[in-house]
């Protein structure tokens, strides 16, 4: 059960990080813009995106959804951040921050931990790698944010399974 979850992380991880844009900068054009999100994940201006600039990515925006700084996102702290970054709610389709932690959260407690988010982003990064040279091109990104962003059957299926799930 562990792999089929760990392998389902990368719809959380994405979704989350390019509706916020990695909380690099506040605005709802920048969370908006696929291009503005890539550039800002690219800090070294190579035009593609290391594991290590995604996993930066990734802490910077767990840092940015933990807004009372205990270590933990809860549904509504994602929430708020999402709002703040957009300027709206989640458009019927999206996945709900409920949904999104549910995926990614191992120990079943509602919460992510940094530990929890990292992990995820780490296999989503693995998933969105569609040619395994250990980098992410801008179509790379796109394409996952285009997978991951909205639910499918299959991910619909997914979380409905993930609920059901016993506590580990």
């Amino acid at each position: 059960m562990r792999s089929n979850k760990l392998s389902r992380i990368g719809g959380f991880v994405f979704s989350a990080a390019g509706v916020l844009g990695f909380a690099l900068l506040p605005s709802a054009a920048f969370a908006n813009n696929p291009e503005a999100r890539f550039e800002a994940m690219d800090t070294n201006g190579d035009g593609k995106i290391s594991p290590d600039e995604h996993d930066a990515a990734a802490a910077r925006m767990f840092e940015k959804m933990d807004t009372n700084a205990d270590g933990k996102v809860t549904a509504a702290e994602m929430t708020a951040a999402f709002q703040n970054m957009t300027g709206k709610k989640a458009e019927k389709g999206e996945l709900t921050a409920v949904e999104k932690i549910r995926v990614i959260d191992t120990n079943g407690d509602g919460v992510l931990t940094a530990d929890e988010h990292a992990a995820g982003a780490k296999s989503m990064f693995n998933k969105m790698d569609a040619d395994q040279d250990g980098y992410l091109t801008k179509a790379e990104l796109k394409a996952g944010h285009q997978k991951f962003l909205h639910k499918t059957a299959s991910a619909s299926d997914t979380t409905s399974r993930a609920a059901q799930r016993p506590a580990d």
